[in-house]
């Protein structure tokens, strides 16, 4: 050790002293330290972010929870058959199958949907000048509609009715 100019133990003391010093000044200093702190903060933003968003969500469940639990309760019974059921055709496409009807075919069920008449409930409120111009523009005699029963027909059929149908007009 006689090589180093420092020989006393208070000179060695001094040297690891001011070298600390030295390293720690030079992290307060330097750009890295101010990284590391930018870093530090974009963090702790994230964090406050994801804990906002914790926060509402939640919230939104504490209020969806209280709804449901609002919607759980006793429900007030409806009067059966005092509204009119909603109507659909067939595999709800919005027709019904009129050659179900007598008299009707299947040309002659695609002409009527052609004409626009696709359901029963249309052809059980048919009034007889509609009936008419049905027979002119189907090219079938007239009176035909009326002689063969359609609009009885469609009523029961209409109505759920299948088998009296099938016992009157089979």
């Amino acid at each position: 050790m006689q090589d180093l100019p420092f020989t006393t133990p208070t000179q060695i003391v001094a040297l690891v002293i001011t070298l600390i010093a030295g390293w720690a000044f030079g992290l307060a200093t330097s750009s890295g330290g101010k990284r590391w702190r930018e870093r530090y903060q974009d963090e702790q933003a994230a964090r406050g972010r994801a804990d906002a968003a914790l926060k509402a969500a939640n919230q939104r469940i504490r209020e969806l929870e209280a709804e449901r639990d609002k919607l759980r309760g006793p429900v007030a019974a409806t009067a059966v058959g005092a509204t009119e059921p909603a109507w659909r055709g067939w595999f709800g496409w919005g027709r019904d199958n009129l050659s179900r009807i007598r008299g009707v075919d299947i040309a002659r069920e695609r002409q009527l949907n052609d004409m626009g008449v696709k359901t029963y409930r249309e052809i059980e409120t048919m009034t007889g000048d509609e009936e008419a111009a049905l027979e002119k523009r189907l090219g079938i005699p007239s009176g035909t509609i009326a002689n063969e029963q359609w609009r009885e027909q469609a009523s029961l059929l209409q109505s759920g009715n299948d088998e009296e149908h099938l016992r009157r007009y089979s």
